[in-house]
């Protein structure tokens, strides 16, 4: 790297965002990058994520997918194959009744061996600080952007990344700006928005996940269906029932099954969590809520140990993800229920197109802020869609708009007619992930650069 830099990229935090942004930017040597980690090491938290061909088609671009590939059984597929399989499980005898069938295949990762291929591919020059912990930053119409820390270190940058996830003190920074700013011009109304945005709010649902080493799931239940020894595309399974549902596949080639039961109360979608929005919870506490349903899930609930509850928080959607020389990307822009998988493939995309702009031979010192107003542009819509088609299939997976009282009156026929019905509508509020691509979103924003 040159003396003198073309810009100074910070980026805070080192999760599948913040470093897919840095390794992205570590294409064009004369952008400096720094990443701010809180954490006191570089640890993800234990679970699965699955990319479907969106953003699998980004980590392609990127060169990841030879390294990441090491990681997994799973194979990159062209064609239709399986992604999940349905039943509707909350009843002693459940119902198999869906298929999704994607175009391209749902690749699957232990979240550590993700985070691990992208720290393996970054280049020495992107330097990486843990026990950095932003509390707030400063930037003036002239100079660069202080950022401060909360063990009393200054450090500054020309262009600051916050991928610092739900509780993002860059977003916080940001939007307390600019509720001043409305303020000082007596926008009242539009300070409280930009107050009401710095918290995240509680979604209704929670999830308790846990990884269960195969072999325990076959011991007890032998021919479990995500445990089998079978192709993987055909071990990947979602059981469905009233205000709740269980998702089950393997990972890591096979050695474990990764575990979520997602229990919702949809009328306390936007309230405040009493409690930890993380923390160890007891194996009764999610067995309790499943008691009633059929064997397969009950065997799931016998092998899980301490499940991490989540309480899954949500950010409500923001007027902007850019302000001056500062943007938010991944869940500090637009944290999501996970009801599509969708969280780190929005982040991968996130960090890819705005790396796109950034590393344009014409973005410099000068026009930064232009580069980031495009970025929001792109981005925010098509984030925003997916938020609200998240929330569509949380709905859907829970049967919240059928009541236990018409479901009695079907006959076996219906109700295998409407569940059919139910798996094609939940499909095609979600099929944008594997039958659209970024690149629409990237020439976009590459036309408005050069217009610009």
């Amino acid at each position: 790297m040159s003396s003198e830099p073309r810009f100074r990229v910070a980026i805070c935090g080192a999760g599948i965002g913040g470093l897919t942004a840095a390794l992205a930017l570590s294409r064009s040597p004369d952008i400096e990058v720094q990443v701010y980690e809180g954490a006191q090491k570089l640890a993800e938290l234990g679970a699965g994520i699955g990319l479907f061909s969106r953003p699998w088609e980004l980590i392609r671009k990127l060169g990841l997918d030879t390294e990441l590939l090491k990681y997994t059984e799973i194979k990159p597929v062209e064609g239709p194959v399986t992604a999940f399989n349905y039943r509707k499980s909350d009843t002693p005898e459940g119902i198999e009744f869906y298929t999704l069938v994607t175009k391209g295949n749902l690749m699957t990762f232990h979240r550590p061996d993700f985070q691990n291929a992208l720290l393996q591919n970054m280049p020495r020059s992107t330097r990486i600080h843990c026990s950095k912990r932003l509390r707030s930053y400063i930037q003036r119409p002239t100079g660069p952007v202080e950022l401060y820390f909360e063990d009393g270190t200054t450090a500054t940058c020309d262009i600051l990344i916050g991928a610092d996830g739900l509780k993002s003190a860059v977003r916080r920074s940001m939007y307390t700006e600019k509720a001043r700013i409305a303020q000082s011009e007596q926008k009242m109304r539009e300070a409280v928005e930009c107050e009401a945005s710095i918290e995240p709010v509680w979604s209704g649902t929670n999830a308790y996940r846990a990884l269960i080493p195969a072999e325990r799931l076959s011991a007890r239940y032998p021919g479990h269906r995500p445990a089998m020894d079978t192709d993987a595309f055909f071990r990947r399974y979602q059981y469905l029932g009233k205000d709740g549902y269980v998702i089950a596949y393997p990972i890591a080639k096979g050695k474990f099954i990764n575990f979520v039961a997602f229990k919702s109360r949809h009328d306390l979608e936007g309230t405040k969590f009493n409690g930890p929005w993380v923390s160890p919870s007891d194996s009764s506490e999610v067995t309790s809520m499943f008691r009633t349903w059929e064997p397969e899930v009950q065997a799931l609930m016998d092998c899980i140990e301490r499940p991490l509850r989540w309480s899954i928080h949500i950010i409500r959607p923001l007027s902007t993800y850019v302000h001056g020389r500062v943007a938010l990307i991944g869940d500090a822009a637009h944290a999501s229920p996970p009801h599509q998988g969708s969280g780190a493939g929005q982040a991968i995309e996130d960090a890819f197109v705005l790396a796109t702009l950034l590393n344009h031979p014409s973005t410099n010192r000068h026009n930064l802020s232009r580069a980031l107003g495009i970025f929001d542009h792109v981005r925010r819509p098509v984030a925003h869609d997916v938020h609200e088609r998240n929330r569509l299939n949380g709905q859907y997976f829970t049967f919240h708009h059928t009541s236990p009282s018409e479901e009695l009156s079907l006959s076996p026929e219906e109700k295998l007619r409407r569940l059919k019905e139910l798996g094609e509508t939940f499909t095609k509020n979600w099929e944008w992930a594997w039958m659209t691509s970024a690149e629409p979103v990237v020439r976009e924003a590459l036309q408005l650069l050069n217009q610009s």
